[in-house]
């Protein structure tokens, strides 16, 4: 061993074995992302990875961030407030993407750059209300139940233009898109049936005018159909960090009217990324914003591709009104 070796490993920074193993993973999972955006017809740019942290220390975000990535998803409030001081050196931008209860608004309109979980006017506007008003209007997706499941959190698709409309003239509140949730177990060509569904009618309410710019869908399990069907923002944790440790959610809802306890994920959400179902954790990243990467600030393409052979359509979106 020469004395530049050692020296080299002396000073060098020690990795960890968990460490190095997100870093593979995340490796696998940019390359994943850059295949689907290309099959798509986009450019891996177009595509931002929030990492769910939740369930995770600082230590973990921290690694995360030295990988490159900006962007950190979570879904319970105490957990994220208690993490967020250790980190407030690096230049991290939070999104919350579980279901926002009446007696956190404050808290998230205060110290997160982006809301996912929006399914009811009231909540929207309590955010805008205590958004302080020297931030910027907090950027939020409407969660729509796309799959119409009666014991999951989302608007009804049918009930999408009257809420979007209201949420849009919110003055601290900027409406980027929507999010959506799949059932767990569905087939490759479902999974890419409601996601399409999803981008249609976000198109739909759009109207063409190219305010609206976000699709906030596909996590561990089907990011990969999330991307072909135009997705901008992918909500990954397990197929990044592995699996984390299970905890009790945040305590129920008790101010601001009736209770609302965290529901089961988030109808899904609370869970923006629930265990990767069939994925290993051989998939790496979305891109990061910052740098030269696209952000989903600027008007992303949400065009979806040519669909292949065998992909199951569910049929015309809803008819909507555009937001006015």
């Amino acid at each position: 061993m020469t004395d530049a070796v050692l020296t080299n490993m002396l000073i060098a920074p020690q990795i960890s074995a968990a460490d190095a193993a997100m870093a593979e993973r995340l490796t696998a999972l940019r390359a994943a992302i850059a295949a689907a955006a290309a099959q798509s017809g986009r450019s891996e740019q177009s595509v931002t990875l929030v990492a769910v942290s939740k369930g995770h220390g600082a230590g973990r975000v921290r690694a995360a961030a030295a990988l490159g990535l900006t962007h950190f998803g979570e879904s319970y409030l105490q957990e994220a407030l208690a993490k967020r001081p250790a980190l407030a050196d690096l230049p991290l931008r939070w999104h919350f993407i579980g279901r926002v209860q009446a007696n956190k608004t404050r808290s998230i309109a205060e110290q997160f750059d982006w809301v996912h979980g929006l399914d009811r006017l009231h909540i929207a506007e309590r955010l805008s209300a205590q958004r302080p008003p020297a931030a910027a209007p907090l950027d939020v997706c409407i969660h729509v139940n796309i799959a119409a499941e009666a014991s999951k959190a989302g608007v009804p698709a049918a009930e999408l233009p009257e809420l979007a409309a209201r949420v849009a003239q919110l003055p601290r509140l900027r409406l980027r898109g929507l999010m959506c949730i799949l059932p767990a177990g569905q087939s490759v060509q479902a999974n890419r049936a409601h996601f399409r569904a999803l981008r249609e009618l976000l198109a739909a309410i759009d109207a063409g005018r190219g305010r609206l710019d976000t699709l906030s869908m596909g996590m561990s399990a089907d990011f990969r159909e999330a991307v072909l069907e135009g997705s901008t923002l992918l909500r990954v944790g397990t197929a990044l960090f592995g699996p984390r440790k299970r905890r009790e959610p945040d305590g129920p809802d008790t101010a601001g009217g009736p209770a609302e306890a965290n529901g089961p994920a988030h109808g899904g959400a609370a869970q923006a990324n629930g265990p990767a179902h069939g994925v290993g954790t051989t998939h790496g990243r979305g891109t990061t914003h910052g740098g030269g990467t696209a952000q989903p600030g600027g008007a992303a393409q949400v065009r979806g591709p040519a669909h292949g052979s065998g992909t199951n359509h569910c049929g015309a979106a809803p008819s909507v009104a555009a937001v006015g």
